[in-house]
């Protein structure tokens, strides 16, 4: 019959065709391990805030130095605004700020609680999973802003409605179009700007009249 022909192919042939293919193999197994890490890294990397696609990029240890350093003198509550894993909100409940995180990502938020509780300071952190653009900044003395150039301008305006003139504001890597700073720390990506409420709630103020 045609089927036992088939059936009784030679050894020598029936044995190449039962060998692996070790390159396929390997391959396959590159390919699954490449899979499994993005699943695992996509929640950290995915945009955080909704409206401009910002992919998390840590703040490095400098860069957080900076904006305790520019926020010195300030007290009063502090918010960071796209929070990330919440080293800045953490990092400023232990100079005895009371800080609050808004961050879209909500692994980043469960992951910044975590590191909260694990260093001691949750009692006096807040991280929540929210779209800034959509919170109200006006019980908050103190601004901290990892943005990217397109949502600066945006960013100027709500914060300038927003804020009283006590508030300062500090942004990081990419400063305010309109607003002059007060202070500048750091260099490149470590740069950080300070920015007076008052200063620039008054320039705009002086803008619209004429």
């Amino acid at each position: 019959m045609s089927a036992g022909a088939t059936a009784c192919e030679p050894a020598s042939e029936a044995g190449r065709g039962t060998k692996p293919n070790w390159g396929l193999v390997l391959v396959g197994a590159s390919g699954a391990a490449v899979l499994a890490l993005y699943a695992a890294a996509a929640p950290f990397v995915a945009p955080a805030l909704r409206r401009f696609c910002l992919p998390f990029i840590p703040a490095t240890p400098v860069q957080v130095e900076n904006v305790l350093q520019l926020l010195n003198s300030h007290r009063g509550a502090l918010v960071d605004i796209g929070s990330g894993d919440g080293r800045i909100v953490i990092a400023a409940a232990k100079q005895g700020f009371r800080a609050v995180g808004y961050e879209l990502n909500p692994w980043l938020v469960w992951y910044s609680r975590y590191r909260a509780w694990q260093q001691g300071v949750h009692r006096h952190t807040r991280f929540y999973i929210s779209d800034f653009w959509k919170v109200n900044f006006s019980e908050y003395s103190n601004v901290v802003i990892f943005g990217v150039p397109q949502m600066m301008e945006s960013l100027e305006k709500k914060l300038q409605k927003e804020l009283k003139n006590d508030a300062r504001v500090v942004a990081c890597r990419f400063p305010f179009p309109s607003w002059i700073a007060e202070h500048e720390s750091g260099k490149g990506i470590d740069a950080a700007w300070l920015y007076n409420a008052k200063s620039f709630k008054t320039t705009a103020k002086e803008g619209n009249q004429h």
